[in-house]
């Protein structure tokens, strides 16, 4: 069961290379990898373009759609019956591909698998795991954000993206209001890994701007789908709170202290461990035309 692997890029030069090593490092090989560039600027489609292999497709047309605008033209693009993603600066596990569709190949009624993760700084410092195995995410999970999908891990059917498509209007959250959406009619059948087969470079995704967009448009995807008033308004108001919150943080120089909070479990010799022996076969592998 081949996989069509998507790797959308925006001026990616210092992470490219590695990002599509870790492909190339899985243990499954019955893929095709899809480069689309967004209208980069800097090295990355010259990086993306010295791949030399079949299984490679570069896509560009020297437009910025944006994410969710690229990923909706994978569904169009993809080969294969599966579609996997992941970010251009962000890495994988070797078995990562396998693991996920050996989960939907035992369990037909389930469209989407996503992981935990390794949170990594620009250097490749390892600073914080998260993962939690879940077999059910409800609307109300989602609203309440008691249980969280890893937008980028995520190994889906193309026919769930069929039915399923990213609101290209919006500048974030797009996921968010997939979910909810796809939820909301029944259609959100997941099944969440608890293992770190994804790795997240997180340094510098905090910013107050970034974040107080974020609940801004949370607010507005509450709107759209909380059917009940009441329910509706106790969460606006949450957001407005959080929102605040992050005012203060960034004013008094503290915001940094959600970037802790969000990996507070602490790491295991045996997960630093798993992560150094993952980044090494990433690093020692060969990608033609790029390294050989």
């Amino acid at each position: 069961m081949p996989i069509s692997i998507a790797i959308p890029f925006y001026n990616a030069e210092k992470f490219l290379a590695n990002a599509i090593r870790s492909v190339f490092a899985q243990t499954y090989k019955e893929w095709e990898l899809i480069l689309i560039d967004d209208g980069s600027t800097d090295n990355s489609l010259s990086i993306a373009r010295s791949v030399n292999d079949p299984r490679v497709r570069v896509i560009s047309d020297g437009k910025n759609k944006k994410l969710a605008g690229r990923l909706n033209e994978v569904t169009g693009l993809a080969r294969y019956d599966y579609i996997a993603r992941m970010d251009a600066d962000d890495l994988m596990s070797p078995d990562r591909l396998q693991l996920q569709l050996d989960i939907l190949l035992a369990n037909p009624d389930i469209s989407l698998v996503s992981t935990g993760l390794y949170s990594i700084l620009d250097d490749d410092t390892l600073v914080g795991y998260r993962g939690r195995a879940d077999t059910k995410v409800s609307f109300e999970q989602l609203i309440k954000k008691e249980k969280g999908i890893l937008h980028a891990s995520i190994l889906a059917r193309k026919t769930w993206y069929d039915r399923n498509f990213y609101n290209e209007k919006l500048s974030v959250g797009q996921d968010s209001d997939m979910w909810l959406r796809a939820s909301k009619k029944n259609d959100l059948n997941i099944i969440i890994l608890s293992d770190p087969l994804y790795i997240y470079r997180e340094e510098g995704n905090l910013t107050a701007k970034k974040m107080l967009n974020a609940y801004k448009l949370e607010r507005q995807t509450l709107s759209r789908y909380i059917e009940s008033g009441s329910f509706r308004i106790k969460y606006i108001l949450k957001s407005y709170s959080k929102t605040g919150i992050i005012f203060l943080l960034d004013k008094i120089g503290y915001l940094g202290f959600l970037q802790k909070r969000r990996n507070d479990v602490k790491i295991s010799a045996d997960q630093i461990a798993d992560y150094t022996s993952i980044l090494k076969v990433i690093k020692s592998t060969k990608v033609p035309g790029l390294d050989i």
